[in-house]
């Protein structure tokens, strides 16, 4: 007998997905108001959001993120996360930190060069489709070691140890794109720059290829977005909308 759908979802609504590298949870009051276990914020309003507090971690202006025991009590039973979070595992790269939320707030789905395979993906239609995740954020960062790694491939033909030849290779497109785009005379540092970004941009890119999620985009009611984290001064450039 084929499962009835409603159980099927809630199954997957309390399901455990540490494998996936998942935050789960929701923010309830004021703006993190959520009705059947969903925001009732905007993409637009995630975003502004997200700008305004990491404007805040930036000038060191202290966070009213909750993370205390009463907090961790009222969100237990279901999650109504803001936003999806495609970030680097480097662990400088801290979304809750330096966009200052607290715990539930962000969906979080992490790995080294902060690309997406079809487990991440289906991680994120996840967000989007069951808990009614109004923005996905594609965050690379200054100076990504994946990205650096996937360079030394393309110009040197290094071989990578274990596994980290893998992991690197969802990647060398856009260090390849990166190089062909680049300024003549331009430094490594800034080839490496221009290949975090267009890694995100590719990210980003191929996530607004899923129908699911473009049903929502078209709908108003999802955006997709590149950012880049400067690790110096820990300022977010949201550079690209998919």
């Amino acid at each position: 007998m084929k499962p009835h759908f409603i159980e099927r979802r809630d199954l997957l609504r309390h399901a455990c997905c540490g494998a996936a590298g998942l935050m789960v949870g929701v923010s309830m009051p004021h703006a993190f108001a959520a009705t059947g276990n969903r925001t009732e914020m905007t993409p637009d309003q995630v975003l502004t959001l997200l700008k305004e507090s990491n404007d805040r971690f930036v000038a060191d202006q202290s966070s009213t993120a909750k993370h205390d025991g009463a907090r961790r009590l009222e969100i237990a039973k279901a999650q109504a996360p803001i936003a999806v979070l495609v970030g680097c595992s480097d662990s400088r790269v801290s979304p809750e930190i330096l966009f200052g939320r607290g715990l539930g707030e962000l969906f979080i789905i992490r790995n080294a060069g902060n690309t997406v395979d079809l487990t991440a993906q289906g991680s994120i239609e996840y967000a989007v489709a069951e808990l009614g995740v109004p923005l996905v954020l594609v965050l690379g960062h200054e100076r990504c070691g994946a990205v650096a790694a996937a360079l030394e491939v393309v110009e040197h033909s290094t071989t990578l140890p274990g596994r980290i030849g893998h992991m690197v290779e969802p990647i060398i497109p856009a260090v390849l794109k990166a190089r062909q785009v680049a300024r003549a005379g331009g430094n490594h540092d800034e080839l490496l720059d221009a290949a975090v970004r267009e890694n995100v941009r590719r990210v980003a890119a191929g996530l607004s290829l899923s129908e699911l999620l473009t049903e929502r985009q078209r709908a108003g009611r999802l955006k997709i977005m590149g950012a880049r984290y400067d690790l110096d001064d820990g300022r977010v450039d949201f550079f690209h909308e998919a």
